[in-house]
């Protein structure tokens, strides 16, 4: 009989999310006169910028003429966008990050598992607490943790509490880790890290020959002019660092699907006979053994992001979201609930009321409020005690949502 990989019965019972639906589900069953607002799940809920429509539109018209038709393109993306992309999102501020090291996908959350294929089973991997469940569940599928404990922390991984006692920061830790996961601005928080904080991390990684997966989905959320954008802004980042960016919410690709991951040439890691190894070219060989590319209709849409039209658009829907999360932080904090976040990330992360644990605040939104949210420690032990709101949502449902709240939690 064929066997399988034991590792997935490791795995938590549930992932957050699909836990997350079957509640709400059960409820909406239960009540089907119930308005359910969803401030959950980090999706979008506005149109695709008109440019990218405009541009995808065109694209398929193309399709469909013999002398301009695309078959397979290439496997790291068409050099047109990966050029767009290194101009204006790296090189504009100053990052020495070259076309021909990015990588075009079909997602960042791809991506950010997908890139332990490149790597071996014994590395020692540090991830924050709360954490991004994708980083750790990767991790747990392939191979490279032991078992869970009844706190949800598993073995073999190193967890970096971050909590309103350090301000949220990613602590460097007191031993050596191999490989680092950084998300900044960060999910499920909302916090973001100053060019000191990753400096240090920088220094870190480069002193102990470790590689930091900086996850930068979020970016183009921050407004504070003096914070990093890119891990790349750092010195010697590229000799230590990979990062994952997205199109997804800043230009509402969430189903549309485009990604990118940069690797610099520079960066290497240790073979098993002690040689060092230039990561790009695994990494090439990866996607070019596993992924066809994305297509060129949505990598159309995408190059339009950097046009002058595209760029207004998103820099409308980022401030559409902002003010969302700003309405978000105003209502809970006159209310008398203590909220951290939402200034220069699209989620609020909010201390619960009354003592509750994560899952009775859950509970309690749902069932009276009919709002619906993410339980912190559903992220990680340290998320115990917090509550995630998102952002990304109607304008209608965020302030409708907000006033059930504050009536039923207003001190």
């Amino acid at each position: 009989m064929a066997t399988i990989n034991d590792n997935y019965l490791k795995l938590k019972a549930g992932y957050l999310f699909p836990e997350i639906a079957r509640r709400v589900s059960a409820f909406a069953e239960a009540n089907p006169d119930a308005n359910i607002i969803r401030l959950g799940i980090g999706d979008v809920t506005e149109p695709l910028p008109e440019a990218c429509r405009i541009a995808m539109i065109q694209a398929v018209e193309e399709m469909g003429d013999r002398s301009t038709f695309k078959g397979y393109g290439p496997e790291q993306g068409y050099a047109w966008l990966r050029e767009k992309i290194a101009t204006h999102d790296f090189q504009a501020r100053g990052c020495s990050v070259d076309a021909s090291e990015i990588f075009i996908s079909d997602g960042s959350k791809c991506d950010t598992g997908n890139i332990l294929d490149i790597f071996g089973k014994d590395n020692t991997i540090a991830v924050t607490d709360p954490v991004y469940p994708v980083y750790v569940d990767t991790n747990v599928m392939a191979g490279h943790t032991g078992e869970v404990n009844d706190r949800g922390e598993y073995g073999g991984l190193v967890y970096l509490p971050i909590t309103a006692e350090n301000d949220f920061t990613a602590e460097i830790p007191s031993q050596k880790v191999d490989l680092i996961y950084l998300c900044f601005p960060n999910n499920p928080t909302g916090a973001t890290a100053t060019k000191a904080h990753l400096q240090a991390w920088v220094e870190y990684a480069k002193a102990h020959g470790s590689i930091i997966f900086f996850d930068a989905a979020y970016e183009a959320f921050i407004t504070d002019p003096d914070l990093p954008h890119s891990i790349y802004e750092i010195e010697g980042a590229r000799d230590c660092a990979i990062e994952f960016r997205s199109f997804s919410k800043n230009a509402g690709f969430t189903g549309t699907r485009c990604a990118l991951t940069v690797v610099p040439k520079t960066l290497k890691a240790k073979a098993a006979d002690g040689t060092d190894v230039e990561l790009w070219k695994l990494w090439n060989r990866r996607q070019s053994t596993k992924f066809n590319g994305v297509s060129y209709i949505v990598q159309r849409g995408a190059e339009a992001v950097y046009s002058d039209a595209g760029q207004a658009q998103v820099r409308d829907l980022v401030n559409f979201y902002m003010d969302n999360a700003k309405i978000i932080r105003q209502q809970l904090t006159a209310a008398g609930i203590a909220v951290y976040g939402g200034v220069n990330a699209p989620y609020v992360w909010v201390k619960t009321p009354h003592g509750l644990s994560s899952w009775d605040f859950f509970d309690k939104l749902l069932h009276t409020c009919h709002v619906v949210g993410t339980p912190g420690s559903g992220f990680g032990a340290a998320g115990e005690g917090y509550f995630r709101i998102s952002a990304f949502n109607s304008r209608d449902n965020v302030e409708a949502a907000m006033q059930r709240i504050t009536d039923k939690f207003k001190a």
